[in-house]
């Protein structure tokens, strides 16, 4: 090898040089460099001014390894050259620096300036002084230093550059700070102002945020500053700024945040918020993720589990989980079509396959998945095929079986399908068997191949056996599993065999003993409810007697006594078992005796021939033999004396015997007895006195009752006379309730055989009754006259003894039944009718809940009905009555049944959930098992759009099954209401509460509507739209679309603007074109479809023209639709918009708008929402941009076509009218709902035949569109073929069934839905006819017999109860009519109570137990008259001192035809010792007044009116005292009269006027022929002093005295001095004043007076008189009748008087009167009857009658019963005859009584009916004359025959 070696040079270089010229200062340090290269390195060297530095040896020279040289500490002299060399192999360099050292004053080269800081920071003020030496820098804030170079204070600090820092600054730093600069120069200073500001910070944060995709982000950023800098935000996004003009999405607000919406998975990142202001900076960071629903799963495969039968496979492939982990998965599936539901809800993330359990055999399935995030689910995947699953048996048994015996050989089994998921298949039918219960014999089976029949009914069974039952059911992959069994009996029958072994022997004379032994258990079929024993008489055949024995189940033979039976009778016996259905065979009959006994008492004892010392007994043979009489057996002796007693025994056919060696007039004691071979039987008693006939007994007296208890009553009383023989027997009548002379006495007890008795017990009386008793006493002769009826009492309270009869239930409604009985009858009350009322008791038969109670207060109710039971339940009902002292026994149970219901709640669990933009799935559960109350038979979806005028739709469910549902056809994006109810057959239950609101999902939105452009111009356009009618979500924005409609459809200008925005200008355009718009709308779904429009920019534009040929095609019209067609009309360069329609109904209404929103290029359009059958006419408007047309012409009217009615007719009523029959009422449907023309009805109706079982179920067809269910297709119909009929009769129904019935109307169309349906029970009707032949007869005043026969047979449809009979008076029905209810079936009543003489309406209905029937025909009957009510007033006018006017009123209650008054009047204190009552007699009713003159002056009278029918009613009385009232006028002064031919005047002076002006004056005139006072002349004026009469109002031959009284307000005044005697006629006195007729009237007297004698003689020989001794005071009446028909005034007129016979009356004989001056009657023809003046007509009668004679006395001169009244036609004209006047008024006291007379006018018609009032006279010696003369023509009695009387 060869080497070699190279050296290389390289000449130095200089790297780095100093500057040429350096300027130092003093006292500082300068650094000169100097730096090289070169090869090798080279060396450096300094030189100053020439020479080397190092020579120099100057410490403050320092050469530094870098070659710099370091001089420290300058000083002048340091100025000059340096100079650096460096050298090397290679060569050497240089290089010069001049450094000038200065040494000058200070100054500033950096003065401090104004400076501003953020609080916090740090603050530097600078200050850069120059100056050699460096001068030295201080600052201060005004006088304090704050640095130097000595001083130093915290957060000051002095920079060596002489700048002041301030760390850190605060606000209240903020000065002027002053910078000082010295050196030995000189100093200098310069000020600088520091501002120190709030430092700016992030005060809001971004915080990391999750937003859902599409949604707007916000990122929040605020900032605290001071106010006085300007802050600015800037966001960065991954470190980058975000420019937020460059994305429209991207918005920045005012406040910093960061807006960014339509987030998508691009604005995932980091955001950074900065803010930058003169106050600080600051920045915050947050992190922003964007998530959405995970995708659907994809590949979903489905397939069947190769294992399981009922399960499938599902696989999936992983989904984008949505920037969110997936949390799990969904799996649904569609059963059969249905809804889908969720079928596995919680699969993990990480799987993706699963296998699905659980699935129903037969059935076809489809599954979908969706993921789940945080967010919520995914959209499902698309859905698998669908897959069967293989059937199956079903694998549940049929479910609730029930059973129950129907008969006693069939059962009645009913049961419900097995549940929906269990059927595997399609149900083809149940196979029942069967089997008796506990026997291990085989099945017998029933194939019931209908899937709907879920009942059987099992006929031919045994009876009364308990069976074994089950049910299952089949498919066609075969039968399912059996149900659990369940038993039951077959109903009892009744026996089938006789008891065996029957033995019957007597065991006394009323009693037999049986034995026997049970029926073959086998042959009892049924629970043995016990033996009957019967018996009945052999001959002749009697009513069987029946008594039933208990079973006795401990032993087999059995044994009874029946008791009771009559003796020594001959019975066939017979004994028999029975069960609750009836009775078995009586085992065979067997004769038997009872055994013989002792005879009942012998009848009729009686005795004949009595002598002294012998009689003959007789009697009959004993009611009761009780045996073969073998004799009899007599028995007498003396009373009181068994000592001597005889006996004799008689053959048995001897029925008397004669008793001999008796002692006379001594009492015996005589018996007989009946003999039988068992003995002596009762004997019959009787005492007698020998020789001494006995007679009738007397009535007992002084009745008392005591111990007065409910049903019983002491009486005590004294016997009567026992008619000389012993009392054989007591009877006691009474009379029952209603009391009085008019009732009935009945029978209520008797005692024999008790001779002494005095105290009376009277069982079995009813409580609380009214009764009055009475006592007759019977001998051998017969019965004595009744007592006098006792007081008036009333029984005791006692509880009711019954239990109301013929209690029935049947139901009334879903919550209530009707309990209906027979109510008590009134003898049944036993208390206060008022208090009577009744208890029904009510429980629910399956235990739950409390026993309830219903008061009835109403004693006449008969049904009532019990509200607010549970729906479907089986409730026991009883009833007793009650009253005011406690309750009576309860009745039997009865079961009753309220109807099946509407469900009373809604299905429960009730949600609802959007499953696409048009569907809601609707799930729910069953309805509460106690609120179902009934079947259920389906459900109804009630759903409609929430505020919106569309009506609710309904989604009709079948079955009770099916839970779920889906709703289609809804609008996308609306909330929807729904609800939910359940269904029976009855109708709808309650829908679900509260309203579910559920919003469909969103979509795409519809087009924009009524886009029009408002202003068009020649370049521009405005366009103005409204939001899509359908949005179908929240509108997010428009886009507006729009280009010449020449040019190409693509090259579309697009502007988008907000949600808000509803116009849009267009600009730019070219004039006179048209351009072709569109605007659509965007939900978050996207954009929808648009609405195009066409616009000519032109301004010559207007209203369009309106539409033409608008017609109707016949073909087009439907129901509720119809076709409308039209050609447009010239748009007038302005595009039509839209169409609107109006119509109007004809005739008359108004027209409407029905649609505004008809395309604009159609040209027809269907018209929906009319009515059916209605007559409309249409027309149109169009709307372009300038305004709408004119309307179009009008259709031609068309009629829309008939449609079914729309709604149901109601059912009123249904009645049952007669066993078989109903009777159906109804209302038509609504006119407006009918829908066209009604051509009829149908009612269907059907039988019901599970009554009371709750369990059974029925299948019925519905009609989505009905709200109720329709009957099952095997009800029947009636067709009814008009529209006016509104009820029918349903005949020949079946008895005992309760029917459903329904309604429909139809039309041609068809059929209305459904009425409600109505339930009748049918077999029981209310009587359909009332009773016939109402009749009625009076029977009192107060009673009415009301008479009548039932109604027809075949019309009273099941047993008549009773009658309700109402009467009310004619004249006053409302508020007289009065009901009386009659529990009977009499045919007859009384009517007690009413008003007398009164017409009354009497009205008949029968009842039976299902009501009322129609009442008869009304019949009129009146009451008999009554005496009548006082007259209503009585008062006094023309008060004088001698007379007065009395008037008063009419009876308010007459009672009967008003036959007159009777008037009586007497003084209150005697008038010189005689007290005078006078009667008087009115007859009519027309006058009701008299006038009475004859009375004293000062004496206080009392005046007695009564009024008058048949008898005289009570009386009404008053006193007044006549003469003048204090204050009337004096008596006027000086009384004269002047007579002229023809007149006389009457003159007087005024006197005192009294207290009040005087208004007239009265003259009186007394007569001669009268006597008495009576008015002459009235109202003769106050000023008059005179008064001038005519001789014509005089009487011829009468002499007249007259006086005045005056008359103020007071009433009449004291009457003037008499005048002087005037005689009304100048010439001879009148012949009867001549001595010879005088002399003639006094022999006529004698010879009356000597017949007088001669007769009584001839009476006295024939009665007793009976005298006394008058009182010291005598009183006389007088009677007067007046007949209306007569006048009362002053004339006198004569009569003629005829005589007439008057008898007695009795027993309808006549028979004359006893001789006696009281009977003798004295006539005359030519006597004038007068009295008082007065006038008396042919039936005028004067009484006079002795008061001080007693009630009991007065009787005595009365004919025994109806004795004639003695009355004597007697009229006395000598009442003027001042001597025979006084000779009455001063009669002598204390003279015999005489007997009783009256006068009274004889005439030739029939004599008046007797006057109850007693009449009697008090004479003795001087007689009572009546003043007054005889009339011209007539004859004067002879003072005689006055005196006699």
């Amino acid at each position: 090898h060869a080497h070699a070696y190279i050296s290389i040079i390289e000449p130095p270089y200089f790297t780095e040089e100093p500057n040429r010229r350096i300027l130092g200062e003093v006292e500082k340090t300068v650094d000169i460099p100097c730096r090289a290269m070169g090869i090798p390195v080279p060396s450096l060297e300094w030189y100053k001014d020439s020479v080397p530095v190092i020579m120099l040896n100057n410490s403050r020279y320092k050469e530094m390894v870098s070659g710099t040289l370091q001089i420290q500490g300058l000083v002048p002299e340091d100025s000059g050259i340096f100079q650096c060399f460096a050298g090397n192999e290679g060569g050497d360099i240089q290089t010069a620096s001049y450094l000038t050292v200065t040494n000058i004053a200070p100054f500033f080269i950096r003065a401090p300036s104004d400076t501003a800081v953020t609080d916090g920071a740090v603050a530097v003020l600078h200050c850069v002084a120059s100056g050699a030496p460096k001068p030295g820098i201080t600052w201060a804030k005004g006088d304090k230093v704050l640095a130097s170079g000595s001083v130093q204070i915290p957060r000051f600090v002095l920079q060596e550059s002489g700048g002041l820092l301030i760390k850190p600054a605060h606000v209240e730093d903020a000065a002027t700070f002053t910078c000082f600069a010295t050196n030995s120069k000189g100093a200098v200073n310069a000020t600088a102002y520091l501002t120190v500001w709030t430092r700016t910070f992030i005060s809001v944060s971004p915080e990391d945020r999750s937003v859902i995709k599409g949604t707007t982000a916000v990122l929040t950023c605020g900032a605290t500053h001071d106010p006085r800098v300007t802050i600015r935000f800037v966001w960065k996004k991954d470190g980058k700024v975000i420019d937020a003009s460059a994305v429209p999405r991207i918005t920045t607000g005012k406040n910093g945040s960061l807006h960014i919406s339509q987030t998508w998975s691009g604005d995932i990142g980091d955001y950074t918020c900065e803010v930058l202001s003169a106050g600080g900076n600051d920045f915050r960071s947050a992190r922003l993720e964007v998530i959405e629903l995970p995708h659907p799963p994809r590949n979903l495969q489905a397939m069947l589990n190769a294992t399981t039968s009922r399960a499938v496979d599902l696989s999936w492939t992983r989904p984008f989980d949505g920037n969110s982990r997936i949390l799990h998965y969904i799996v649904e599936l569609s059963e059969n079509n249905s809804p889908w539901k969720i079928q596995l809800s919680n699969i993990s993330p990480e799987v993706v396959h699963i296998t699905v359990n659980g699935l129903t055999s037969a059935r076809s399935y489809q599954f979908r998945m969706c993921a789940v995030n945080q967010l919520g689910k995914g959209q499902y995947s698309i859905e698998t095929n669908r897959l069967l699953l293989p059937e199956e048996a079903p694998s549940a048994p049929p479910q609730n079986i029930m059973a129950s015996g129907r008969t006693n050989q069939s059962i009645m089994v009913q049961w419900q399908p097995p549940p929906e998921q269990a059927i595997n298949g399609v149900l083809k039918g149940y196979i029942l068997r069967y089997r008796l219960a506990g026997l291990p014999g085989g099945y017998q089976f029933t194939n019931i191949t209908n899937p709907e029949v879920t009942y059987c009914l099992i006929k031919d069974l045994i009876i009364w056996t308990q069976y074994e039952i089950q049910v299952a059911a089949y498919n066609s992959a075969g039968l399912g599993a059996h149900s659990r069994a369940v038993t039951e009996y077959t109903l009892q029958g009744v026996p089938t065999a006789p008891p065996q072994n029957v033995e019957v022997e007597a065991v006394n004379s009323t009693a037999l003993r049986f034995t026997w032994d049970p029926p073959p258990q086998q042959f009892i079929n049924g629970i043995n409810q016990g033996y009957k024993l019967l018996t009945w008489i052999v001959d002749p055949p009697n009513t069987a007697k029946s008594m039933t024995i208990a079973p006795d189940f401990h032993g087999t033979r059995h044994e009874a006594l029946l008791t009771g039976l009559k003796k020594f009778t001959k019975y066939y016996t017979s004994v028999l078992c029975f069960t609750t259905p009836g009775n078995g065979p009586k085992s065979p009959p067997k004769m038997i005796q009872t055994h013989e006994d002792r005879p009942g008492p012998v009848g009729h004892l009686r005795f004949t021939e009595i002598l002294d010392t012998s009689l003959k007994v007789s009697w009959q043979e004993p009611q009761e033999q009780n045996g073969i009489l073998t004799g009899y057996e007599v028995s007498w002796g003396v009373f009181n004396r068994n000592d001597s007693r005889l006996n004799r025994k008689l053959s048995s056919t001897t029925l008397e015997y004669k008793i001999t060696g008796l002692t006379s007039l001594t009492i015996y004691t005589i018996e007989v007895a009946a003999i039988t071979a068992a003995g002596s039987g009762a004997m019959t008693i009787s005492t007698i006195s020998s020789g001494v006939p006995p007679e009738l007994p007397g009535a007992p007296s002084n009745l008392v009752i005591s111990n007065i208890s409910p049903r019983s009553v002491t009486l005590q009383f004294q016997p009567g006379f026992d008619g000389k023989t012993s009392i054989s027997k007591w009877i006691v009548e009474g009379q029952i309730e209603m009391t009085g002379e008019d009732e009935e006495w009945v029978l209520l007890h008797e005692v024999a055989n008790e001779p002494n008795v005095q105290v009376l017990n009277v069982p079995n009386l009813i409580p609380y009754t009214y009764y009055r008793f009475r006592i007759k006493q019977i001998n051998i002769v017969g019965s004595s006259p009744v007592s006098w009826p006792s007081r008036v009492i009333q029984t005791l309270q006692a509880p009711p003894d019954v239990a109301p009869a013929s209690i029935t239930v049947r139901t009334a409604s879903e919550t209530s039944v009707w309990v209906r009985w027979v109510p008590l009858p009134e003898t049944e009350y036993n208390g206060n009718p008022d208090s009577v009322g009744y208890r029904i008791k009510y429980w629910r038969v399956d235990g739950q809940g409390m026993p309830a109670t219903q008061i009835v207060n109403d004693r006449l109710e008969r049904e009532i009905t019990i509200e607010n039971l549970e729906e479907w339940t089986d409730y026991l009902f009883h009833i007793q009555a009650f009253n005011a002292i406690g309750s009576g026994p309860w009745s039997s149970q009865v079961q009753g049944c309220t109807r099946e219901s509407v469900p009373s709640a809604a299905p429960g669990n009730v949600t609802a959930e959007a499953v696409s933009p048009t569907q809601i799935l609707v799930m729910w559960g069953p309805v509460p098992e106690s609120d179902q109350n009934g079947l259920i038979l389906g459900y109804k979806i009630l759903y409609r759009e929430k505020d919106s005028e569309s009506g609710t739709e309904t989604r009709l469910i079948k079955g009770n099954f099916t839970h779920s549902v889906v709703l289609n056809g809804l609008r996308k994006y609306s909330q929807y209401e729904i609800q939910v109810l359940a269904f029976t057959r009855i109708g709808d239950g309650v829908p679900c509460l509260p309203v579910l609101l559920e919003r469909t999902k969103d979509d795409v939105p519809g087009p924009p509507i009524k886009l029009i452009f408002p202003e068009v111009q020649m370049t521009s356009v405005r366009v103005v739209w409204q939001t899509p009618e359908n949005p179908n979500g929240i509108i997010l924005g428009y886009r507006i679309a729009y280009c010449l409609a020449t040019t190409e459809p693509n090259k579309f200008i697009t502007i988008e603007v907000s949600s808000n925005a509803r116009q849009y200008s267009a600009t730019n355009l070219i004039p006179e074109s048209p351009y072709v718009f569109r605007v659509s709308a965007r939900t978050r779904r996207g954009w929808g479809d648009s609405v195009e429009a066409v616009v000519i920019t032109t301004q010559i534009r207007d209203r369009p023209q309106p539409v033409t040929n608008l017609t109707v095609p016949q073909s087009e019209i439907g129901g509720r639709s119809l076709l409308l067609q039209w050609k447009p009309g010239n748009d007038r360069s302005s595009p039509v918009r839209y169409f609107t329609v109006q119509t109007k109904e004809l005739p008359g209404l108004e027209w409407q708008t029905h649609t505004s929103s008809i395309n604009h290029d159609a040209t027809s359009y269907v018209i929906e929402r009319l009515k059916p059958y209605t007559t409309y006419q249409l027309r149109m408007m169009a709307t372009n941009d300038m305004g709408d047309s004119a309307f179009s012409e009008e259709t031609e009217p068309v009629t829309t076509l008939q449609d079914l009615p729309s709604e149901a007719p109601a059912i009123v009523s249904v009645i049952p009218r007669t066993t078989t029959s109903v009777l159906v009422q109804w209302q038509p449907p609504k006119e407006e709902s009918l829908n066209g023309i009604l051509l009829g009805f149908r009612i269907y109706y059907r039988e019901l035949t599970y009554e009371n079982v709750p369990g059974f179920s029925t299948q019925h067809v519905g009609d989505a569109s009905a709200v109720q269910t329709e009957l099952a297709p095997e009800s029947s119909f009636k067709t009814i073929s008009s529209s006016t009929v509104t009820e029918l009769e349903l005949a020949h129904l079946k008895k005992y069934r309760r029917y459903e019935i329904l309604m429909k109307a139809f039309n041609v169309v068809g059929e209305s839905p459904a009425s409600s349906p109505k339930e009748v029970y049918v077999g029981e009707a209310v009587p359909t006819r009332g009773p016939q032949d109402v009749k009625i007869r009076p029977l009192t005043a107060t009673q009415l017999e009301v008479a009548w026969n039932p109604p027809p047979a075949e019309a009273q449809n099941g047993k008549i109860q009773g009658y309700k009979i109402y009467y009310w008076e004619r004249e006053n029905q409302n508020d007289t009519e009065k009901v009386r209810v009659l529990f009977l079936p009499e045919n007859t009543i009384r009517l007690k109570h009413l008003m007398s003489y009164t017409m009354y309406v009497v009205s008949v209905l029968a009842f039976n137990a299902a009501g009322d029937g129609p009442r008869s025909q009304p019949a009129e009957g009146r009451t008999e008259q009554a005496a009548p009510s006082a007259p209503s007033f009585i008062t006094f006018t023309e008060v004088t001192t001698t007379t007065l006017k009395v008037l008063w009123g009419e009876p308010a209650m007459p009672n009967g035809v008003l036959k007159g008054y009777r008037l009586v009047y007497e003084p209150l204190e005697s008038v010189q010792g005689v007290s005078k009552v006078v009667t008087v007699d009115l007859r009519g009713n027309n006058q009701r007044w008299l006038k009475v003159r004859d009375l004293f002056k000062g004496v206080p009278y009392c005046f007695h009116v009564q009024a008058k029918t048949y008898s005289f009613g009570p009386e009404i009385k008053a006193n007044i005292t006549p003469g003048p009232e204090e204050g009337s006028p004096g008596p006027p002064l000086n009384p004269s009269i002047s007579e002229a031919s023809a007149a006389v005047t009457i003159h007087w002076a005024r006197g005192v006027p009294g207290d009040g002006p005087i208004k007239g004056y009265v003259i009186e005139a007394r007569p001669s022929d009268e006597g008495l006072w009576d008015t002459f002349e009235k109202d003769i004026p106050s000023d008059a002093i005179s008064h001038m009469v005519n001789r014509d109002k005089l009487k011829q031959g009468v002499s007249y005295e007259f006086r005045i009284i005056a008359v103020n307000q007071f009433g009449y005044g004291e009457p003037s001095t008499p005048s002087i005697v005037r005689s009304a006629q100048l010439g001879n006195p009148p012949f009867y004043e001549e001595w010879w007729f005088l002399i003639v009237m006094a022999l006529c007297s004698i010879i009356l007076i000597l017949l007088m004698v001669f007769g009584l003689i001839l009476h006295g020989q024939n009665k007793k008189y009976k005298n006394t001794n008058g009182k010291h005071n005598s009183t006389v009446e007088e009677t007067l009748t007046l007949d209306n028909g007569g006048f009362t005034a002053l004339e006198l007129n004569s009569r003629h008087l005829t005589v007439k016979s008057n008898f007695c009356k009795k027993n309808g004989t006549r028979f004359p009167p006893r001789p006696s001056p009281g009977a003798l009657r004295y006539s005359d023809e030519d006597l004038c009857n007068n009295y008082n003046g007065i006038v008396l007509t042919e039936s005028t009668t004067l009484t006079e009658k002795p008061t001080e004679i007693s009630e009991s006395e007065a009787s005595d001169s009365d004919c025994e019963g109806e004795l004639p009244k003695s009355t004597h036609s007697f009229v006395n004209h000598y009442m003027s005859d001042p001597t025979y006047y006084n000779s009455w008024k001063r009669q002598p006291k204390g003279l015999p009584r005489a007997s009783a007379y009256t006068y009274e006018e004889c005439t030739d018609g029939e004599q008046e009916p007797y006057y109850p009032t007693v009449i009697t006279t008090q004479s003795s010696g001087g007689a009572y004359v009546p003043s007054g003369q005889p009339a011209s023509g007539s004859r004067t009695p002879v003072t005689g025959f006055s005196s006699f009387v």
